[in-house]
């Protein structure tokens, strides 16, 4: 089978495609043919050395998944060969899904439903995750409040509006004017091109902000949110505010961890069963040609996903 491997870290070069043996399935493991794999910010950091996730090369990429399960390891009942499936594997640990097939957890992954395509399916895990357990496991967003979510049209943010939506809430995003409409179609209620004008005077107090940006937007946000207001911040970003700061602020501050949950993401594949989310796959881009695909991920201009197919 085919890996998508790297000897070094930095450009995206550095990924090459190398042959190695299929691996078989081990006790409470699943053996997965691989359909889909998401890309994320993560993976490009990774790949790059700025986020040592995994230590010194070589090491694969990947930790989105959907596909057929091939075959199963002794003790695993829930699922069988040829079950369409979904999941996060292993993160922060290797995922290793970069590759034609992957071992995964059957508690990592859940029943792929048929009106899922496998593309979409393979951008959900992470993304989605993310932005679930940010708004509902930490921020318990309810209805009637109000949320701010920054990069509001890519991968995760574009979920995450969507889910904030779900849940009842005023959804503001920034984001490119060009980009307004579709922000729109996911129900956000009031787009802001941050190029044009100051997201801090355009914004209405807000109950919660997911900030995906970091940086100088973090003070930024803090001046959008109302007294004991959250912000979320995602996990490997240079926030621009520390807790002791927010604490001057009278605001809260806190990091987004996201992690495999097989509950979680059964409620974020029931959500687009019901037509409440959908996954916006950007481009497709073959296996063996990872580096276009993050180098597509690093113009930070994609709307939604960009994912893998074998």
């Amino acid at each position: 089978m085919r890996v998508i491997t790297q000897s070094a870290v930095g450009a995206p070069s550095v990924l090459d495609v190398a042959e190695v043996d299929r691996p078989e399935p081990d006790h409470g493991q699943v053996l997965i043919k691989v359909g889909a794999a998401g890309v994320n910010p993560v993976d490009e950091v990774v790949r790059a050395g700025l986020f040592p996730l995994l230590g010194p090369p070589p090491f694969t990429l990947g930790w989105d998944v959907a596909g057929t399960v091939e075959s199963t390891g002794p003790g695993v009942s829930a699922f069988a060969p040829g079950d369409e499936v979904l999941g996060l594997l292993a993160f922060p640990d290797a995922g290793n899904a970069y590759a034609d097939y992957v071992l995964a957890s059957p508690n990592e992954i859940v029943h792929r439903p048929a009106t899922l395509p496998v593309e979409q399916a393979g951008g959900l895990p992470l993304a989605g995750l993310t932005a679930w357990q940010a708004l509902v496991g930490i921020a318990r967003l309810d209805e009637g409040q109000r949320v701010l979510v920054h990069a509001a049209a890519g991968g995760v943010g574009h979920l995450a509006v969507q889910i904030a939506a779900y849940l009842g809430a005023h959804v503001t995003g920034t984001a490119r004017a060009a980009k307004h409409d579709f922000l729109r179609g996911l129900g956000v209620d009031t787009p802001i091109d941050h190029t044009a004008v100051d997201f801090v005077t355009e914004t209405e107090p807000v109950d919660v902000v997911f900030d995906l940006v970091g940086g100088e937007y973090g003070e930024r946000s803090a001046a959008t949110l109302k007294p004991g207001g959250l912000l979320v911040g995602a996990l490997g970003r240079n926030l621009g505010i520390t807790r002791e700061r927010a604490a001057e602020l009278g605001i809260r501050l806190t990091v987004v961890s996201v992690r495999p949950s097989a509950a979680d993401l059964s409620r974020l594949t029931a959500l687009t069963e019901s037509g409440r989310l959908r996954v916006h796959v950007d481009q497709t881009v073959p296996l063996a040609e990872v580096a276009k695909a993050h180098e597509l991920l690093s113009t930070r201009r994609t709307t939604g996903k960009i994912v893998l197919i074998p």
